[in-house]
């Protein structure tokens, strides 16, 4: 599958346009390792209406553009590795498809960063591609594919408010999230999962044990409380590896109304928690005035319910 960093002139027939919202785990713990290497979490993530997107159309062959604000950091990654690119492949393979298609992935979110940016991509690319090819998979078939291509892809797939167990295929219900807004901050540092995974080995790490359901019908106040009360096991390893995470966490702990700082998955990325959207964005101005090479962004909270499928011309 050819890789190209520039966007080439096409029609928009028939264009399907897919959304791959950014992942943020409120919580995570890390309760075990299986056998194969493989850890078991327990974490609830929601979803941030920011993301990638991921753009097809019917061609002959499988083509790869890459576009975007963050497309150059992909540059040098082997084509054969992004997960886009594994996604149709494990795809048409499975379904005996032999017709094409020309996939454009806008690149929006840090890469490496911890919300899912390459999961995300992953899924809708699944998603979008059953749409154009016109399959049907049998329930659980889908899921299957995601799990293979990474523990973050199954939820992804779903794109709304769950809890993961497992090591990320087990996914339950959570109440719906409260009205509130994030504050998002990355210092433009790759973290790479398994690097953070062999440094939580490295030090005194003992599972975590599951935690109890969030409860229903939860105002913002009682919902910060329960996040309060649990954490993120990744955090303190990604901080050794990357001591300008704290960094993250202190100058987003200091903005006012912040109501809880703590980092998304295995970093870089981190987040914080304000109950209203001017108070969050007067954060974000306030971080990119200190901060202005660090990625900032702000989104609500209890957005749900994302249109995954943006656009269809046809």
């Amino acid at each position: 599958m050819p890789c190209r960093l520039a966007m080439q002139n096409r029609s928009t027939k028939r264009l399907l346009r897919y959304f791959a919202p950014a992942k943020i785990n409120l919580y995570l713990h890390v309760t075990g390792q299986r056998s194969d290497g493989y850890h078991e979490l327990d974490s609830v993530v929601t979803f941030a209406p920011i993301g990638d997107v991921i753009c097809v159309l019917p061609d002959d062959i499988l083509t790869l553009e890459i576009v975007g604000p963050e497309a150059s950091d992909l540059i040098d990654f082997e084509v054969s590795k992004n997960l886009v690119f594994r996604a149709a492949h494990m795809l048409a393979a499975k379904y005996k498809v032999t017709t094409g298609a020309a996939i454009t992935l806008n690149k929006v979110l840090p890469v490496a960063s911890g919300i899912g940016g390459g999961s995300a991509d992953a899924a809708a690319t699944l998603n979008a591609l059953v749409d154009l090819w016109k399959l049907n998979p049998a329930a659980g078939e889908l899921a299957e594919l995601a799990l293979a291509l990474g523990a973050d892809v199954p939820v992804c797939l779903m794109s709304r408010p769950l809890r993961m167990t497992g090591i990320g295929e087990k996914l339950h219900e959570t109440p719906a999230m409260p009205n509130g807004c994030f504050v998002l901050v990355n210092p433009r540092v790759s973290q790479p999962t398994p690097d953070v995974f062999a440094e939580l080995h490295r030090g005194k790490w003992k599972p975590s044990g599951f935690s109890s359901a969030l409860p229903s019908d939860m105002d913002f106040y009682s919902f910060v409380s329960e996040l309060k009360s649990r954490a993120n096991d990744l955090e303190q390893p990604a901080i050794r590896l990357a001591p300008v995470i704290e960094d993250v966490l202190m100058v987003i702990s200091a903005q006012a109304n912040c109501r809880l700082a703590r980092m998304s998955g295995s970093g870089a990325t981190c987040f914080g928690l304000f109950q209203r959207i001017e108070e969050a964005e007067a954060a974000a101005t306030e971080i990119r005035r200190q901060h202005p090479d660090w990625w900032v962004q702000t989104a609500g909270l209890g957005d749900e319910g994302h249109d995954l499928r943006q656009a269809y011309t046809g």
